[in-house]
């Protein structure tokens, strides 16, 4: 579905949340096969039984890009991503937890290299199941203005 929401149409404070999915091995398997990381901390579970967390963990960026498309919703052709900020692994994901995206706008500013459009900041936390933040980060979005500001 597509949707034209302005810069102006964003308001602070506005809230979305997603459905879950759950993370399984398979797709622990796949992202180390894409990536090239194989580390021991997601392939080994005979070690992982040795280490603070007591089993494998998902990759980080395997939750931050499953956290990235539960959050793509409709498409909106008046804003584009111009990426992420404050990236942090707050706890460990593993094999059967299952997560969902809470997105909250939390900023709007302006855009000085290109007046037409406003930046919209997005708060983006995934959660598991037990409602625990596993991952936040903002999402920087570039968004045309309905009226240009004065240059």
């Amino acid at each position: 579905m597509m949707r034209s929401l302005f810069y102006e149409d964003y308001e602070i404070g506005a809230a979305r949340a997603t459905f879950g999915r759950t993370i399984t091995e398979t797709d622990i398997v796949m992202h180390a096969g894409q990536t090239g990381d194989f580390y021991p901390h997601h392939m080994d579970a005979e070690w992982c039984k040795t280490q603070p967390f007591g089993q494998r963990i998902a990759h980080g960026t395997l939750v931050f890009s499953v956290g990235v498309g539960l959050s793509a919703g409709e498409m909106n052709p008046e804003a584009f991503s111009y990426g992420y900020d404050k990236l942090r692994f707050t706890k460990p994901v593993f094999i059967g937890d299952t997560i969902s995206v809470r997105i909250t706008i939390s900023e709007k500013r302006d855009y000085p290299k290109r007046p037409s459009y406003g930046v919209v900041v997005e708060r983006v936390e995934v959660i598991n199941q037990h409602q625990e933040t596993v991952l936040v980060c903002d999402h920087l979005l570039l968004v045309n203005r309905k009226e240009q500001l004065p240059t």
